[in-house]
């Protein structure tokens, strides 16, 4: 393969834009050196570079686009919605509309307000419950990666740079219920702020006896479902285990792409950031794009089609039979111990283990490149409904390729001759 084009827009990139991307995820230190590609378009699962090379995608738009690029029902709303004007000076009816569908969808909630980011959406949530329990302490689960870019959440990450101490934020890890009872026994917490479920499902009874607690100590209760939300059922996590937070975001494929969030939960704390409350008012979310009308008409034919597709079930019958594919290419390959995949089948990653299996950055830069080369583009194998049985097969033998080199590798006992420059890079980390 050819990156002559993307090596020259990735230059470009970062002489105008700092870190060369505009998500930190997306970075070229997350890809083997010299073969971070720059998109030119794309199609379903599929997408090209700058240079005319072809990939099957996964994890599109970091698990937002989970029915494919440029869906036809979903353009088709757009495109309709957009001749008819996008924002206005006053609310439009498509906000009725969406925020109807939306609470039809997710009908755990009461009220709705849609914004653009997950991470605005998720610092509102917080700002009520503090508003809502006259607390300050925010109790962050430690073991999922990212909440918000705002400075409650990245002030606790290696990226502190520029944030005051978050002397008001406590953490507490995934599925143990008495970390979480010590806590709320020792600390006036205000929210309780997590994913309903990671890589594998919650250990029975602990939603259960989260809610339990909140309840309790007057917590309020809030389930991150970006990525949840939509890939494990249309309601989310919250659906999917029948355990309702207080409150709850949205984001990612709630608009397979567009710019669209949303911030639901219980009409006694939505109603704070209202105008038909008696109570101290909170700011809540006031956006000047936060309702623009193609990305509510995206999210309303991505909804519609959820529902009458069958989606969530679709990537879940996907991501089983690429998993199954995958285990058997790496164990068939010998390296069944060092590539792994985990997590629920509609949401999978991968972890590349060394010789002592430890997981390790030089193996995965191996692993990536080796796919890069064979036409796959996948920092995670997290699936699009747009995928084919035809793109699947294609997967597994650039992974069954791949797997071939990771034995040698793990044969030599190095695997820097098979890198080709640094290793791929950690997204938080102090220095560059």
């Amino acid at each position: 393969m050819d990156f002559t084009a993307s090596n020259e827009a990735n230059k470009r990139l970062h002489d105008m834009v700092p870190g060369g991307a505009h998500t930190y995820a997306k970075g070229e230190d997350q890809y083997p050196a010299g073969m971070a590609p720059v998109i030119s378009h794309g199609r379903g699962a599929r997408v090209w570079d700058v240079d005319g090379n072809e990939y099957v995608e996964y994890g599109s738009g970091l698990r937002a686009v989970s029915l494919g690029h440029a869906h036809p029902r979903v353009v088709e709303a757009v495109h309709k919605q957009l001749e008819l004007g996008s924002n206005f000076v006053r609310p439009s009816k498509i906000e009725v509309e969406a925020a109807t569908k939306f609470l039809a969808t997710v009908p755990t909630a009461e009220m709705v307000k849609f914004a653009k980011n997950g991470s605005d959406v998720t610092t509102a949530a917080v700002r009520l419950a503090r508003a809502a329990t006259g607390r300050q302490v925010v109790a962050l689960c430690k073991d999922q990666p990212f909440f918000s870019t705002d400075d409650w959440f990245i002030g606790t990450t290696p990226m502190s740079a520029g944030i005051p101490p978050q002397d008001l934020v406590r953490t507490f890890p995934y599925g143990d219920l008495a970390a979480v009872s010590e806590l709320f026994d020792s600390t006036d917490v205000a929210c309780i702020v997590l994913e309903a479920a990671t890589q594998t499902d919650p250990p029975p009874g602990y939603l259960e006896g989260l809610r339990d607690l909140c309840t309790f100590h007057g917590v309020v209760m809030i389930f991150d479902e970006m990525i949840t939300g939509f890939r494990w059922s249309e309601a989310g996590a919250q659906g999917l285990y029948g355990v309702t937070p207080d409150l709850s975001t949205f984001g990612k494929a709630l608009g397979n792409g567009f710019a669209v969030s949303a911030l639901a939960g219980k009409r006694e704390l939505m109603e704070l950031g209202g105008l038909r409350d008696s109570r101290e008012r909170v700011f809540l979310l006031s956006t000047t794009h936060g309702a623009e009308t193609h990305s509510l008409a995206a999210a309303m034919a991505v909804m519609d089609t959820y529902v009458e597709e069958g989606i969530s079930e679709h990537l879940h019958m996907l991501g089983t039979r690429l998993a199954a594919g995958v285990r058997e290419v790496a164990t068939y390959a010998g390296v069944g111990d060092h590539v792994v995949v985990r997590g629920r089948a509609s949401n999978l990653v991968f972890a590349t283990l060394d010789a002592e299996g430890n997981p390790s950055q030089p193996y995965r830069t191996l692993f990536l490149r080796q796919l890069i080369s064979n036409g796959v583009l996948g920092p995670s194998f997290v699936v699009s409904s747009a995928l084919t049985d035809a793109d699947i097969d294609h997967t597994l033998e650039a992974v069954k390729k791949a797997c071939t080199v990771y034995r040698q590798a793990l044969d030599a006992g190095d695997p820097t001759p098979w890198l080709g420059g640094r290793p791929v890079k950690p997204v938080f980390r102090r220095f560059a």
